[in-house]
């Protein structure tokens, strides 16, 4: 059975690239993707992906504030944060808003793809 999953990054070359290596994945299917947190909340309403991979600084809603709005809408959805933000303050931020894990933009594709496949308790 695969995974659905929602890609959001403000930038593209980093959807293209996670869209590129995760499909590679048979686990995985990217449904949609959005370049900000806004295009990300209707996105989440409308697909219903069960994992979003979700970059926490865009421009007009970040990913904090949209973790909390997309889980009013869909509690069941897994939201990864992936960013380039590795110390503990924006961690503690992220879990705080909502966040399932937690992502150091760079790692292993081989580590994303096991974090989003990962499933909720």
């Amino acid at each position: 059975m695969t995974t659905r999953v929602l890609l959001v990054d403000d930038v593209e070359q980093v959807r293209w690239d996670l869209r590129t290596a995760l499909s590679l994945s048979e686990d995985l299917e990217i449904v949609g993707e959005a370049a900000n947190g806004l295009e990300a909340l209707r996105l989440a309403e409308t697909l219903r992906p069960e994992v979003i991979l979700l970059d926490l600084e865009m421009p007009m809603l970040d990913g904090y504030e949209a973790t909390r709005l997309i889980r009013a809408l869909c509690p069941s959805c897994r939201i990864v944060a992936l960013t380039v933000h590795g110390y503990d303050e924006a961690r503690l931020k992220a879990f705080r808003s909502g966040v399932d894990a937690f992502i150091i933009k760079g790692v292993p594709i081989q580590e994303i793809v096991q974090t989003i496949s990962n499933k909720k308790e």
